[in-house]
């Protein structure tokens, strides 16, 4: 290779890293996106996605403001007819995916999906497994699912949720086949505009995507005076630092106590409070006492008058968090407890003479 191919070539190779960091940037902008959805350019998104597939467009178009929503209507719908996911995702799907592996080879496809849809996968691919099982828990709630046979999912609101078309949670698949997989324009159109949707023969339902989104710098769901997550029918998900709690939780955290942290049962749920409190402030409120400390923790002791001592160790998570930082726990122990290897070994049922970890989690 001359000189002067070599910089084309090099040339040619920064191009394509660039188009590619910035077909990534554009999806995942998708991805996130909130506010009402364009209804027109989704409604051509899903005539270009059955045409593609061989199919006549849907007589009928039924918009829903979230994913549980659509649920419900789904379970109303009697003259749908069959559904056509398969025909209009899963196989235009598979076949340019197999079309782009066989044009790239193994390892250009591999390097390929790092650049455009590894990203944005496993952010999606959460949100996605959130939402699905929020929806069942209040879908099942309401009683609806009693004796009732859903359209798609034949009285299992599971299989409903599993039958859609993921809309904007797309994206980490729509990012790598873009500008690859004309069938798919449909698809990418439908995105772009809209949430979930479900394609069957006669109807097609649509829904709205979330009007709120809240996320922490490592891209975990998380708020703490409100949904992190809302659709505007009020479906959403709650949630700090990644981890769900309830509405009930979000709304108790401003009238904290250290009675009421210290009455926490869940571990997790302490964490939280602990972290919303602030450590420094719980610790002083508390009177606190620092009793030892070592290479596994610090061991605190708290003197109650008319109580039995609350003796907690503090211990920091060896594993990074996806931001970097490393998590306090404190783990509640035995009021006899004096140091804090003694109190971490308890916690696993073992003597501190045999608590020996090769890493500290």
């Amino acid at each position: 290779m001359s000189a002067g191919e070599a910089v084309k070539d090099m040339g040619d190779t920064e191009m394509n890293r660039s188009v590619t960091t910035t077909t990534a940037d554009r999806w995942r902008a998708v991805a996130a996106a909130t506010g009402p959805a364009d209804r027109a350019a989704a409604e051509a998104g899903v005539r270009v996605a059955y045409r593609s597939a061989g199919l006549a467009p849907p007589e009928r178009v039924l918009w829903a403001d979230s994913p549980l929503a659509a649920v419900m209507l789904l379970q109303g719908l009697t003259d749908a007819g069959r559904s056509v996911r398969d025909e209009v995702r899963t196989r235009p799907w598979a076949e340019e995916r197999r079309r782009l592996h066989d044009e790239l080879g193994p390892a250009g496809w591999a390097a390929h999906w790092q650049a455009t849809g590894a990203p944005l996968w496993d952010l999606t691919r959460a949100l996605v497994d959130r939402i699905r099982a929020a929806a069942t828990e209040a879908f099942e709630g309401t009683g609806a699912s009693e004796g009732a046979e859903t359209k798609a999912g034949r009285g299992d609101v599971r299989l409903v949720l599993l039958d859609a078309v993921l809309g904007q949670h797309d994206a980490a698949w729509l990012a790598a086949f873009d500008g690859h997989g004309a069938r798919l324009a449909g698809l990418a159109t439908v995105a772009e505009h809209a949430g979930w949707w479900w394609p069957y023969e006669n109807a097609v339902v649509i829904c709205e995507r979330p009007v709120e989104l809240h996320r922490d710098e490592a891209g975990r769901l998380d708020r703490g005076d409100g949904p992190a997550l809302a659709f505007r029918d009020g479906f959403a998900l709650h949630a700090w630092r990644g981890m769900q709690v309830s509405a009930e939780f979000l709304a108790g955290l401003p009238g904290l106590t250290p009675e009421r942290i210290r009455t926490e049962e869940n571990a997790e749920l302490r964490r939280v409070m602990l972290e919303y409190y602030g450590y420094d402030r719980y610790l002083a409120a508390s009177g606190a006492r620092h009793e030892h400390g070592d290479e596994t923790g610090v061991l605190w002791r708290i003197e109650l008058a008319d109580d039995e001592d609350v003796v907690m160790v503090e211990v920091v998570n060896s594993t990074p968090e996806p931001d970097g930082t490393h998590r306090t726990y404190w783990l509640r122990v035995p009021p006899r407890t004096r140091t804090a290897r003694e109190g971490v070994a308890w916690t696993f049922g073992l003597r501190p003479e045999e608590y020996e970890p090769l890493v500290q989690t």
